[in-house]
C-alpha cells in the first residue's frame, strides 16, 4: 500500500477519500496536504456560525485542546469563515431595555443576526435545544431571546448543519431520565435519543441536511476531518445517506461493522478470560462496568490526548458515550449490568462466560462472536426499517 503522504486526496473518490481520513488524524491530513487544500479553496471561503445551546461547551474545549493542528490552524488551512462562535468571541451579548443595543463589533447578538441575515453557511450547534416548557422554549434563554427561536432562525438560512457533541445530535445529558425532562424538554437538532421524529428541526418543520458528531466530547477529527471532507465536496450534503448511519453518524468514525471492543488496547485480556473485578488492575473491565462491546466509536484506533490515550488505555471503563440515548443507556457507568443486550446480541454475564472459557482459543471467540455481530446487526436495521 502507498504512503499515505504519496496519495493524491483530490483524485480520489469519495468512499477512498473517507476510508483515508479514517485511519489518520487531522494533523496528518491537513499538514501533507495544505498546500493542495489552499490552493483548492483560495478562491473561496467557507462560512461557519457555531452556536451554543444547554451544553458544558466540552466539544468547544475538546476542539481547543487538539495541538496539532490547533484550532486556528485547521481554520486558516481550510479557509474557514468562522464567523460566529460564543465561546471565543471578544463581544457581549448587550441589550437595553430589552432589545440589542449598539454595534455588531461590540454585539454578539447583533453580530450573530447579521451573520444569519447573510446566509450561505454551514451551522455548527454544540448544546441541546429546550422546548419546554410547553412549547416556549423557555428553559434557554439568551439575554431576550429563547434559544430555540435563534437555532430556528439560524437553521432556516444554514446549507447544512454538524450537530456536534451528544448534546446537540441526541438531547445527551439534559435529555437524561429526571423528575423535570418532560418541562425542560431538551431535544438534539434531528433526534431525541434514538428517535429521528421528535429532534427540533421536525416539531419546526425545517428540512436541512444534518451530520450527527457523536461523543461526550466529540474528538477533535471527528469534527475537523468531517468538516473538510464538506468543503472539499467529499462529502456530498445532498446525498448523507451513502456516508452516514441510521443515527446520523459518519460511518468512517462510527463503524456499523464492529465496536470499540473490537480495537480496545485491554482486547487481549479478554480474549484471554482475564477480566479485573476493580479498576486498579491491567486487564479486560468487562465486569467493572464497560461499555466497549456495544459502542460503535473509533476511540480504540484513534485515541485520545495527541493520539496517545483513550478511557480504558487509561483505566475507565467505556461508558458509550457515542450512542444516541446516553447517558442513560450506559447507567450506571461502572456497574455490570448482565441483562443488558450488548452489540454482539449477548448479554454481558455470557460475554463474560465467554472470555474466560477462550483463554486458548481468542482468535476463534473473536470469529464466533463477529458472526454474531452481523447477524444482530442485520436483525436491528430490519426492525428499524419495519
Amino acid at each position: 500500500m502507498e504512503k499515505s503522504e504519496n496519495r493524491d486526496f483530490f483524485s480520489m473518490d469519495r468512499r477512498t477519500f473517507l476510508k483515508v481520513v479514517g485511519a489518520i488524524g487531522a494533523s496528518a491530513f491537513l499538514g501533507i496536504h495544505s498546500s493542495k487544500i489552499t490552493k483548492a479553496l483560495e478562491l473561496s471561503k467557507t462560512k461557519i456560525i457555531w452556536i451554543h445551546g444547554a451544553e458544558c461547551t466540552g466539544c468547544s474545549s475538546s476542539l481547543l485542546n487538539g495541538g496539532n493542528p490547533d484550532l486556528s490552524q485547521a481554520i486558516d488551512k481550510l479557509s474557514v469563515d468562522l464567523a460566529f462562535h460564543e465561546t471565543l468571541l471578544a463581544q457581549q451579548g448587550i441589550f437595553v431595555d430589552g432589545s440589542p443595543a449598539s454595534t455588531s463589533e461590540l454585539n454578539s447578538e447583533i453580530l450573530l443576526d447579521e451573520a444569519i441575515e447573510e446566509g450561505n453557511y454551514i451551522l455548527v450547534v454544540e448544546g441541546s435545544i429546550a422546548n419546554g416548557p410547553d412549547g416556549s422554549g423557555k428553559y434557554c434563554m439568551y439575554g431576550e431571546r429563547t434559544f430555540k427561536e435563534i437555532f430556528e432562525k439560524a437553521a432556516t438560512n444554514a446549507t447544512a448543519i454538524m450537530a456536534v457533541g451528544m448534546c446537540a445530535a441526541y438531547g445527551g445529558v439534559n435529555s437524561a431520565d429526571s423528575d423535570i425532562k418532560d418541562i425542560t424538554d431538551f431535544r438534539g437538532v434531528a433526534y431525541l435519543n434514538e428517535d429521528s421524529s421528535k429532534g427540533m428541526l421536525s416539531i419546526l418543520g425545517i428540512d436541512k441536511p444534518v451530520i450527527n458528531i457523536a461523543g461526550c466530547p466529540a474528538h477533535p477529527d471527528w469534527v475537523l476531518l468531517t468538516l473538510a471532507a464538506v468543503i472539499l465536496g467529499k462529502i456530498d450534503i445532498n446525498n448523507l445517506d451513502a456516508v452516514l448511519d441510521t443515527y446520523g453518524r459518519p460511518v468512517v468514525f462510527f463503524p456499523t461493522d464492529n465496536s470499540m471492543h473490537d480495537n480496545c488496547p485491554r482486547r487481549g485480556y479478554y480474549d484471554r478470560g482475564i477480566l479485573d473485578d476493580d479498576l486498579s488492575g491491567e486487564g479486560c473491565l468487562l465486569k467493572v462496568g464497560c461499555k466497549g462491546p456495544y459502542t460503535r466509536s473509533d476511540c480504540g484506533l484513534r485515541r485520545w490526548n495527541g493520539s496517545v490515550s483513550m478511557c480504558t488505555q487509561a483505566g475507565s471503563p467505556c461508558i458509550s458515550c457515542c450512542e444516541p440515548g446516553f447517558p442513560d443507556v450506559a447507567s450506571p457507568f461502572y456497574e455490570m449490568i448482565e441483562d443488558k443486550p450488548l452489540a454482539y446480541g449477548m448479554n454481558v454475564g455470557t460475554m463474560s462466560t465467554i472470555g474466560v472459557g477462550v483463554a486458548a482459543a481468542g482468535v476463534a471467540a473473536h470469529a464466533a462472536r463477529r458472526i454474531v455481530f452481523d447477524k444482530y446487526a442485520e436483525d436491528r436495521k430490519r426492525k428499524e426499517e419495519e
